[in-house]
């Protein structure tokens, strides 16, 4: 193995640029979670987040709903947010309990808040190629991998799952003009999945099974990014052989300590525009 990519560290300088961005601003941005859940995963998930946001100078909130109350319960406190100039922000934390609907919850955001980049308003900006919110995740290993210096333009970067919030809105990236990379996607119904991988110069791994990429999947040399967050036995593991995998890899990211620090991250640059956009819009209304 060559280089560990380091997600706390390249986190840590974006967190600081996010700081110096809401230090020269006229108020402070506010971003709001809804949690609708007693899930400790989510609770966890949800206070890092409130903590990250208040490091960098984001005024934070979490609005709790008891997972027994009605899908109307989630969708009027998401209206009263909406509602609210001083909230910029806004994220309903997934998942959901099985009586509330994913989609209406995820579309009952207003675009100009949707800070996670769920609305099919902000999916379509950013299948346009003129994205105003890209999902964290996919935002964050796009950073990770430029951060590390590796070329994007013209490589081959093979994407393992293709769920709304990672694999899809990635591949959308990938394929914008700002980047230049050639993405293809794998699935559940993918055949012969490995023969895709080891065509990969970049190979993301989002599909949700411990240790499912495997060293004789991938090729010498290859940029592996793991998205995987699974726990097993009481250890978290990624979507990716480590310890295998790192053998062939030329750089690699840890589980934990890569995607997930840079998935918070890049939740509170998405944050900070939305605040800036909210405030153009405000300016431009003053003065028509």
């Amino acid at each position: 193995m060559d280089e560990v990519i380091d997600g706390e560290e390249i986190s840590a300088r974006v967190r600081e640029e996010v700081a110096e961005d809401v230090a020269s601003m006229d108020r402070k941005p506010k971003l709001v979670a809804v949690l609708m859940s007693d899930d400790p995963a989510s609770e966890t998930y949800v206070r890092m987040k409130r903590e990250a946001a208040e490091e960098v100078g984001i005024d934070s909130e979490t609005v709790h709903i008891d997972p027994e109350e009605s899908e109307e319960k989630l969708l009027s406190t998401v209206a009263e947010l909406n509602e609210d100039d001083e909230v910029d922000g806004i994220l309903v934390q997934l998942p959901l309990p099985d009586h509330v609907s994913e989609e209406n919850a995820l579309e009952a955001v207003v675009p100009e808040k949707d800070v996670d980049g769920f609305h099919p308003f902000n999916k379509g900006l950013l299948m346009e190629g003129r994205p105003r919110f890209v999902p964290a995740t996919p935002k964050g290993v796009v950073r990770m991998i430029h951060e590390h210096g590796v070329e994007l333009e013209g490589a081959n970067v093979v994407i393992v799952g293709r769920s709304d919030i990672v694999g899809k809105p990635l591949a959308s990236l990938l394929l914008s003009r700002d980047v230049n990379a050639t993405p293809t996607v794998c699935h559940s119904r993918t055949e012969n999945v490995e023969e895709h991988t080891r065509k990969a110069d970049v190979l993301v791994a989002a599909v949700g099974v411990p240790e499912f990429v495997t060293a004789d999947m991938v090729s010498e040399g290859v940029v592996v990014v793991d998205v995987g967050i699974n726990r097993v036995d009481g250890e978290l593991v990624g979507d990716v052989a480590y310890e295998e995998v790192s053998e062939k890899a030329s750089a690699i990211t840890p589980v934990p300590g890569g995607v997930g620090p840079m998935t918070v991250a890049s939740l509170l640059e998405n944050t900070v525009e939305a605040a800036r956009l909210r405030d153009a819009d405000d300016g431009q209304d003053s003065s028509s």
